[in-house]
């Protein structure tokens, strides 16, 4: 695990942590380190994301992070969209966007929307 801070970082809560840290690694991610209960996957230089473990008993309805897009930037969103198509996940995009990105949109198996983004 890292022990230097970090200016952000994303926490998600997974059903399964390894089949999202598989995911994440087809997308990508490299595994930083675990501690037994969350996974620490770091995108590129800067990117910190975490997988913790649903707590047994916690009732989360309704779409995991309704209202919320979690953003990584990368430098390819085309070749990121073909390997989150090749593990079967929902992709929209890319995209360009009026602010001047190219985005795709990749939805993970626990229902997290993610998005990719490179500058247009």
């Amino acid at each position: 695990m890292t022990s230097s801070p970090m200016p952000a970082f994303v926490k998600l809560l997974a059903a399964d942590v390894e089949r999202s840290v598989r995911f994440y690694g087809a997308l990508g991610f490299t595994d930083a380190g675990r501690d037994g209960v969350l996974v620490h996957l770091r995108f590129g230089e800067h990117a910190h994301l975490y997988v913790v473990r649903t707590p047994p008993g916690a009732d989360l309805p309704g779409p995991r992070g309704a209202g919320v897009l979690v953003c990584f930037t990368c430098p390819d969103v085309d070749a990121l969209a073909a390997r989150a198509r090749e593990t079967g996940a929902p992709v929209d995009g890319p995209r360009t966007q009026p602010w001047h990105t190219r985005e795709t949109v990749v939805t993970d198996p626990d229902g997290y929307r993610v998005v990719f983004v490179q500058p247009a």
